[in-house]
């Protein structure tokens, strides 16, 4: 029979990885204009469509509030060729209060890097005009609406620009997704090692 304070601390190592990865939080968006004036990208009206991980019923979709961001200013390339964009700006998620979520901030934070901004061009996009992307990457880090701290990887993709032209100021948005950054499988090994190694002590110091 396993003494009580080794079999708390047992119990402890099986839940540390779990806590862990119950922090693992998502989020998807739709729609909206991604605009420039010329040194920053801004998002103000992205419309949040699912998320997961923050009323502990697993993932809710539907109309849940909206998305907003602006980038720090343009570091190297272009608007219309593709470029990186500072860190910083700020990052945010807002919820109307549907199934659960806060009626309010459910997210507040910044770009954790720079951003990379990425422009593809599709030939016979368009009916045959070609057809310009862009996709919008990099990682934010802030606050979530209880106060636990927040990373995540986030990705913005653009439709086509209009009449086969170049990003310049203004596009539509097709979607936009975000996934949580989870400790690494070494990480969490250290960490189980680490606690494997308390219970041990514990036990020998139980049994004098």
């Amino acid at each position: 029979m396993i003494n009580t304070p080794a079999k708390l601390l047992s119990i402890v190592l099986l839940a540390c990885p779990l806590s862990v990865w119950a922090n693992n939080i998502g989020f998807q968006s739709s729609g909206g204009q991604i605009t420039s004036n010329g040194s920053i990208l801004n998002v103000s009206s992205s419309t949040l469509t699912s998320i997961n991980g923050i009323t502990g019923s697993g993932a809710i979709s539907g109309n849940l509030g909206i998305v907003s961001f602006a980038t720090g200013a343009l570091m190297s390339g272009s608007l219309a060729d593709g470029g990186r964009f500072a860190g910083g700006g700020s990052f945010s998620m807002i919820g109307n209060g549907s199934n659960g979520l806060p009626n309010g901030v459910i997210f507040h934070g910044q770009f954790s890097g720079p951003v990379t901004w990425t422009a593809s061009f599709v030939p016979n996009g368009n009916a045959g005009i070609g057809a310009w992307f862009y996709t919008l990457s990099g990682s934010i880090a802030g606050t979530l609406n209880n106060g636990q701290s927040f990373s995540a990887k986030i990705q913005f993709s653009t439709r086509d620009v209009a009449r086969g032209q170049q990003f310049s100021n203004v596009a539509n948005l097709s979607n936009g997704t975000g996934a949580v950054t989870v400790p690494e499988p070494g990480t969490l090994g250290l960490l189980a090692t680490g606690l494997f190694g308390v219970a041990a002590v514990v036990r020998r110091r139980m049994a004098r």
